[in-house]
């Protein structure tokens, strides 16, 4: 799948969202990068609890909404918050390589950042089993097909 196109209102064309693996198309489904990515934080403990607050309070808006693309944007950041801050837990300053290009070995780097994945992670399990989520999905993929 090739990364959606910014230049297009997910909100007024709906039909050409994707859902993608992931969190693909994070940076580039509009008008929900606008609205999201300024939440969303993993820098330190306090304000990820905050950006985990806020994304979800702004899925629970889609959702109230039967705003399906705007819902499922909001689980991509949050799975975007939990696997970025898994990185940066296991290898120091995220980087998976060394200078030389060689694999580092994952280890329990920042024990901070194992934290903010975990708060990540219970917010991105509760959108996950939201059973309105799991039928608007399921409702979008039969639309595109």
């Amino acid at each position: 799948m090739a990364f959606p196109d910014s230049r297009i209102d997910y909100r007024r064309h709906p039909e050409a969202y994707r859902i993608g693996r992931g969190e693909r198309g994070v940076f580039h489904v509009q008008p929900y990068k606008d609205e999201l990515l300024p939440l969303w934080a993993i820098r330190n403990e306090a304000d990820a609890r905050a950006a985990v607050t806020a994304l979800s309070a702004r899925f629970r808006d889609y959702r109230d909404a039967d705003d399906f693309v705007g819902m499922d944007m909001a689980r991509k950041y949050l799975q975007m918050g939990y696997t970025r801050a898994r990185r940066y837990a296991r290898y120091p300053g995220g980087r998976k390589r060394d200078q030389r290009g060689r694999p580092i070995e994952p280890r329990d780097a920042d024990a901070e950042k194992a934290r903010i994945a975990e708060h990540y992670q219970r917010a991105l399990d509760a959108v996950r089993d939201d059973t309105t989520y799991k039928r608007a999905k399921r409702a979008h993929q039969q639309r595109r097909r």
